[in-house]
């Protein structure tokens, strides 16, 4: 993966880019926790499968405004979008206010943030999937599906084995990177 620093309106964001510019991109948004190669596995999965990546490092905290500044600083009109954590925090706030940038969404262990009481993100409307790794979100995800208007799946995963978890939620995020 490449390491490269884009300027943006509160400030540089680094971001590790992968994979073919094949019109085709994954904006990957980690938990603010989480180690700086938490999603390297799936990434290298995704460039195989001919995807593009874009992973910000872990701590970072851009809002909407630098997000969309971000994808345009990469001349990336669109990109499907996956969050863990704090991340997915974020790739539901800006799946659900910039239609026509984002064409699919997948977030780990969180739901919709009107689930947890937060009523101002708005519903998503675009094909989204809910991975469940840890079993107490289940119940979360089986809620948020109020706040999806579009197809939404729940996707539960062992993660007993990292090789296998990296493996399944690349294969989830290609299946929502296609339109079939």
């Amino acid at each position: 993966m490449q390491q490269q620093t884009v300027p943006l309106p509160s400030g540089d964001l680094t971001v590790r880019v992968d994979g073919p510019d094949s019109g085709h991109a994954v904006l990957l948004l980690p938990a603010d926790g989480d180690g700086a190669d938490v999603f390297d596995d799936t990434a290298a999965r995704l460039t195989t499968s001919d995807l593009r990546t874009v992973t910000l490092e872990p701590g970072a905290s851009p809002n909407d405004t630098d997000l969309v500044a971000l994808l345009d600083a990469l001349g990336l009109p669109w990109v499907n979008l996956v969050g863990r954590g704090e991340g997915a925090d974020r790739a539901w706030s800006l799946a659900a206010r910039t239609f026509g940038r984002v064409s699919s969404l997948v977030v780990i262990d969180r739901g919709h943030p009107a689930v947890r009481d937060d009523s101002a993100c708005p519903a998503v409307e675009l094909r989204t999937t809910m991975v469940v790794v840890d079993p107490t979100f289940a119940e979360e995800a089986s809620a948020t599906s109020r706040y999806v208007y579009g197809d939404y799946r729940v996707v539960t995963l062992d993660s007993s084995t990292p090789d296998a978890a990296a493996a399944a939620l690349a294969t989830e995020i290609v299946m929502r990177t296609s339109a079939w």
